[in-house]
């Protein structure tokens, strides 16, 4: 996996007002972990990786479009990089709450929108509305005044209405508000991830921080809502899943080249994460998604 050395390809493009508009491609300084004091509606155009919304940790692609409220940690990792860099990643709308809650209490219209952004607490991820988000992103870009401010409004009642949404992490949670705080979980996070296939040690992490054991562990759970451990097992086991899906390689082979040192081990977390045997989520991916990649076992390595 690539790391994200190179410099940023495109520059930030914004307005503001009580709507802000960010798109960057990768690599790029805003791509960390990080929470802010505003509401965020982000799309993904290019590029597939790892999502993180407070404790929620799963898997995005092209057309990922996700809502999280103010002070919600969160973070899109691609896991890999192309050497030139991608030209344009992200897009994301960012506004207030009390704008919004205020006009609720005069308009009566605007009522449902509410409802959806206190589900937003939890993060949102919204499906079967990858095509349709795009245009509106780029209608909201291209507009100004008023015009700019309906369309968002069009937007967002539109996915109030949507009943192909899921939650996504397990509580509302609040992670560090100092950049200091944020910069350091962003190292472990960004080390958990280009090394998940070898052996990791709290301690070994804990010491670079400068931290004794115990409050590395707490400073961990603070900002992730994970305990170091099932974090790690976490990214492992959607690694795993991702080479089900797309090898045929065996599972004890995979159990290997994402970081397990044992089978049984392996088995009894993917049933706990997953709720299926790694035997059990391939034959349901194929019965999905159809057969496997007809990748050999020497082509194929984590």
């Amino acid at each position: 996996m690539k790391t994200a050395s190179r410099t940023p390809v495109l520059e930030q493009l914004e307005f503001s007002g009580f709507l802000r508009f960010l798109a960057h491609g990768a690599p790029d300084p805003l791509i960390r972990w990080h929470t802010h004091d505003s509401y965020e509606l982000h799309y993904i155009i290019q590029s597939s990786g790892k999502l993180f919304v407070g404790d929620y940790i799963g898997d995005f692609f092209p057309g990922n479009l996700v809502l999280t409220s103010p002070r919600l940690p969160h973070n899109w990792i691609s896991t890999v990089i192309p050497e030139q860099g991608i030209a344009q990643r992200d897009m994301a709308i960012q506004f207030g709450h009390e704008p919004l809650e205020t006009a609720a209490k005069i308009i009566p219209e605007l009522r449902e929108i509410m409802a959806l952004l206190e589900r937003a607490r939890y993060g949102i991820e919204f499906f079967e509305y990858s095509e349709a988000a795009q245009q509106a992103f780029y209608q909201i870009r291209d507009a100004d005044g008023a015009n700019r401010f309906a369309l968002f409004i069009l937007l967002l009642s539109a996915l109030a209405k949507s009943m192909t949404y899921r939650l996504l992490s397990s509580a509302p949670m609040q992670s560090f508000e100092d950049d200091a705080s944020l910069m350091q979980i962003d190292s472990v996070i960004s080390h958990i991830m280009e090394n998940y296939s070898t052996p990791l040690s709290s301690d070994m992490l804990a010491a670079k921080l400068n931290m004794s054991p115990t409050k590395f562990s707490r400073f961990f759970r603070k900002a992730t809502g994970n305990g170091f451990t099932d974090f790690v097992n976490h990214i492992r086991i959607n690694k795993a899943c991702q080479l089900l899906m797309d090898t045929n390689l065996y599972i004890t082979t995979i159990c290997y080249d994402v970081g397990f040192n044992n089978v049984a081990n392996f088995n009894r977390r993917f049933l706990e994460i997953k709720g299926a045997t790694p035997k059990e989520f391939r034959t349901q991916a194929e019965g999905r998604f159809g057969h496997t990649s007809q990748h050999t076992n020497s082509t194929i390595s984590s």
